[in-house]
């Protein structure tokens, strides 16, 4: 979790656009996933469906990145793991698996979390546009969520998805690249230093290490363990972010944020 909870820190570092980003984090990853999982035999049905989730990852990285412009990496990471609202709400709708009732329970504190960390009606609110931050971060979560439906299908009983992670990765890169050329006015391919040196480690550090550590470990830990990991990664962007960039969120958004943490905790602890 501490490459993943890296990704926005090392975005920001890399200073370009956000369908830049996400283009060069599947370009520079690829070669190693493909690399890793020459061995890796993957039925072609689930092989389009990775490649599918790819695509809406990249949709997500894009929107993340986005947000992350106006309103932080910290913030903007927060909004991203709210995920797990449109994940319950998607896998009851179109899997049949109804939500436990804590779901229900921490649904109203995270919505009210989210609309604290937009900074409405709070003239101290960090960022360029809180507002507008919070709209892409909601929305780079839904597609977030959508990935992750996908991809767990795509992936099914395997304990080490590398094939899967290399197709998932080309998607991202597609979706990245037709994102940068429909709307986003500061994508480029030509490469910059040190922008690009930030980006191959941005690749390195959260698309195959991070990735590749959080899919092997999870599987082999408790479910209060596994889920404590995962609540690593918004709470550590913050810290990064408030010690790198000083990321100064108001009082209001830091309510939201424990709001949001509380009922990310509240949804995912069990009991072991």
């Amino acid at each position: 979790m501490l490459g993943i909870s890296l990704a926005g820190i090392l975005f920001r570092f890399a200073a370009v656009s956000p369908a830049t980003a996400a283009f060069y984090r599947a370009l520079y990853a690829l070669p190693l996933l493909i690399l890793l999982a020459r061995r890796s035999r993957v039925e072609p049905r689930l092989r389009w469906l990775a490649l599918g989730g790819g695509l809406l990852f990249g949709v997500d990285l894009v929107l993340w990145h986005a947000a992350i412009d106006r309103i932080g990496a910290g913030l903007a990471t927060v909004l991203a793991n709210t995920q797990v609202i449109w994940v319950g709400l998607g896998a009851w709708a179109l899997q049949g698996e109804r939500p436990p009732s804590r779901f229900f329970a921490a649904l109203p504190l995270m919505m009210a979390g989210v609309g604290l960390l937009s900074g409405v009606g709070d003239a101290a609110a960090y960022g360029v546009d809180p507002v507008g931050g919070a709209l892409l971060g909601i929305g780079g979560s839904l597609a977030y969520a959508a990935y992750l439906l996908v991809h767990r299908r795509a992936c099914r009983d395997e304990r080490l998805p590398i094939g899967q992670l290399r197709d998932a990765t080309a998607g991202m890169g597609l979706a990245a690249l037709i994102c940068g050329w429909a709307g986003d006015p500061g994508f480029s391919l030509q490469p910059s230093w040190p922008g690009h040196g930030w980006l191959a480690l941005l690749a390195l550090v959260a698309q195959v290490g991070g990735w590749l550590a959080l899919s092997t470990a999870l599987p082999r830990l408790g479910a209060v363990q596994g889920s404590t990991l995962l609540l690593l990664q918004p709470v550590g962007t913050l810290v990064w972010g408030a010690l790198l960039f000083a990321e100064a969120p108001s009082l209001q958004q830091l309510a939201g944020v424990a709001a949001v943490l509380v009922g990310l905790a509240i949804v995912q602890l069990r009991r072991a």
